[in-house]
């Protein structure tokens, strides 16, 4: 029997990946299932562990690939049913061919797919396998898959967690990052992410895109680091880049699409206030957003004037990895008034709407709770529930907010 959930094994620790249920139960119902997410992120050995009886086709090798793309239906053929294409968006027209076989067969579980560029193979698949196609996301470990301990359910106000959690340096791993080769083979998070960048703009950038000049927009990454945490202003990105407002759109598209950012949108319901309309900027690995800012140490990053900006990075991450990887029905966004009141993330679940308040500081001081009052009185709930995630080590509950530490997330 398969233990339920695939293991990775750093330094004799079993690392069990939360997405395993989803990915078996998805692949159980669709004749098509895909995982998608960064390059490293683990999809390959996710998929090869959760499904050893699988073909397994990389279409990453360049004879592979020719083969693929100039006789797909005998390479289709050849390889039959029960079979994974890894990096799938390497030959997209396969999806094509595939969409014919499931409309005839649509047993569960024939093809499974990967692919490191998100904006491609869901454009194949919205146009190729629509309604035949599970499609999920595998991003870099969570917190609490390093921890190996089930997920803390903030989503659904259940913020318990065991005792004897393990110390950990918040700072010190938010330099390191969470992809699994940095912690699997213990590399310098500085030298891993100087390659993973430059093979980032080198072969998926120019897949995705024709971004003209590979080192400007290599600066405009940059400074899209140094924006992390604010409101998303292209018109200041493209003066400071030198660079067309509509080109800037289009480069946030393929950060978007790579898996390296993620747009925080607005919440939208109009409290009679006047309300900010952009999205906020976020980088979804922490030691990549370090790389960028030439924040090499825990030491560094406890003085940095981005420490607060990067460890609401982090958090907002944990939470969107806890989405992904459970399949929720959940929404998160963040609010802003034209005063710059502002609640951090609004976690939508159906009817309920839970405010987090993120504070990157070791003690806790009553002004953290002032939003969650104005919150309350804005909604008209004087007891509405709310989280505050901060860089000390107690939980506990205060003025009815729920205090996390970041540790447990």
């Amino acid at each position: 029997m398969q233990d339920n959930h695939p293991i990775v094994i750093l330094h004799s620790v079993m690392i069990k990946r939360q997405l395993t249920r989803e990915l078996r139960a998805t692949a159980g119902e669709y004749p098509v299932f895909s995982v998608t997410g960064p390059r490293q992120s683990g999809k390959t050995t996710l998929m090869r562990h959760i499904f050893p009886d699988y073909d397994y086709v990389n279409l990453e090798y360049p004879d592979v690939r020719e083969r693929a793309a100039s006789d797909p239906r005998d390479f289709l053929r050849m390889h039959g049913d029960r079979v994974i294409f890894d990096e799938i968006q390497r030959v997209p027209d396969l999806l094509s061919y595939i969409q014919p076989m499931v409309d005839e067969d649509d047993s569960p579980g024939r093809f499974g797919l990967t692919g490191s560029q998100n904006f491609l193979l869901n454009q194949s698949v919205s146009q190729s396998l629509a309604g035949r196609c599970g499609v999920m996301h595998l991003l870099p470990f969570a917190l609490s898959e390093l921890n190996n301990r089930p997920p803390l359910n903030i989503l659904e106000m259940n913020t318990g967690h065991d005792s004897d959690t393990r110390d950990i340096d918040i700072l010190d791993l938010l330099v390191k990052g969470f992809y699994p080769r940095i912690h699997d083979k213990k590399l310098s998070p500085g030298r891993w992410y100087a390659n993973y960048f430059q093979t980032y703009l080198e072969r998926d950038v120019s897949q995705l895109t024709n971004v003209g000049d590979i080192e400007t927009f290599a600066k405009f990454v940059r400074l899209c680091a140094g924006r992390s945490g604010q409101l998303l202003n292209m018109a200041s990105l493209a003066d400071d880049c030198g660079v067309a407002h509509s080109t800037v759109r289009r480069w946030i598209s393929v950060l978007q699409a790579g898996f390296i950012v993620l747009l925080l949108r607005p919440y939208y319901k109009n409290f009679n206030k006047r309300l900010r309309k952009s999205p906020k900027l976020y980088f979804l690995d922490t030691g990549l957003l370090c790389y960028l800012l030439n924040i090499r140490s825990s030491d560094e990053l406890s003085i940095h004037n981005m420490r607060g900006a990067i460890f609401e990075s982090f958090v907002i991450s944990e939470l969107y990895k806890q989405v992904q990887n459970r399949m929720l029905d959940a929404d998160l966004y963040f609010w802003r008034d034209s005063n710059g009141r502002e609640v951090d993330v609004l976690i939508e679940t159906g009817t309920h709407v839970l405010p987090v308040e993120i504070k990157s500081a070791m003690t806790l001081n009553n002004s953290f709770f002032d939003i969650f009052d104005y919150w309350r009185e804005l909604i008209s709930k004087p007891k509405a529930p709310g989280i505050l995630v901060y860089g000390g080590t107690e939980s506990l509950t205060q003025k009815g907010v729920q205090i996390v530490p970041a540790e447990v997330l």
